[in-house]
């Protein structure tokens, strides 16, 4: 295992990065040769259509999902030759996900959802306070004890920032945050998570087709057949 200084590590750099995946007798190439790094307290975007391999990269890029070539580290450790239990851990603590369909459990409150991480083995451990302190920097704080159903759309995708943020993770990694709202929705949670960068020093990679959201990043990466093409 591979690790550079905390202070000098970016918070995610994959080197080379290929991914193909076998169907039936034929090999998919899906990523070829990625390679790009995303500094503290940044916000990069990757934009390219449908297929182009965006969301494979955050998946690799989070720990969810694994490269077949290449070396991919997370906030300073190559976590391409982790054991599992030893990957699971550092995406627990370091890596804070946001999804497009929201991933609330319906059963839960806003405040049992944020909290949710702080549950998982090997994760941090923290005050219950802090989900609370979240909900209300996103702006629900008059909104812990509603479930999803109760919730609008904008509302929900706070409440998963929240939840994102618990662990004090070193990077957020979204894919495609504003695909299910409308576009004034779109643009108050555009402006959340700016907001979330600037105070917080909050690293984003974020996959969007919102070109909204895009050219408000400090560096896009355009994806096409998966490969960076700039």
């Amino acid at each position: 295992m591979t690790e550079t200084t905390a202070a000098t590590a970016p918070s995610v750099r994959l080197v080379d990065v290929d991914k193909s995946l076998r169907v039936g007798r034929n090999t998919v190439e899906i990523l070829h040769g990625v390679s790009f790094e995303v500094r503290p307290a940044e916000l990069v975007a990757l934009v390219g259509p449908s297929g182009s391999g965006k969301s494979t990269i955050l998946g690799i890029a989070a720990g969810l999902d694994t490269a077949s070539s290449g070396s991919v580290f997370l906030d300073g450790t190559d976590i391409s030759q982790l054991p599992e239990r030893e990957l699971a851990t550092l995406r627990a603590r370091r890596v804070g996900m946001v999804f497009q369909a929201y991933n609330l459990l319906p059963t839960l409150t806003a405040l049992e959802n944020v909290e949710l991480p702080l549950h998982v083995p090997g994760g941090v451990h923290r005050p219950s306070s802090s989900a609370q302190e979240l909900l209300t920097e996103v702006g629900l704080g008059h909104r812990l004890h509603h479930r999803p159903t109760q919730l609008s759309g904008g509302e929900q995708q706070r409440v998963a920032i929240a939840r994102a943020l618990i662990t004090q993770p070193a990077i957020i990694v979204a894919d495609e945050p504003t695909g299910n709202l409308d576009t004034s929705t779109g643009d108050e949670l555009i402006a959340l998570l700016l907001e979330l960068r600037q105070r917080r020093g909050t690293t984003i990679l974020v996959a969007t087709h919102d070109n909204d959201l895009a050219v408000r990043a400090d560096r896009i990466l355009r994806v096409r057949d998966g490969r960076l093409t700039g």
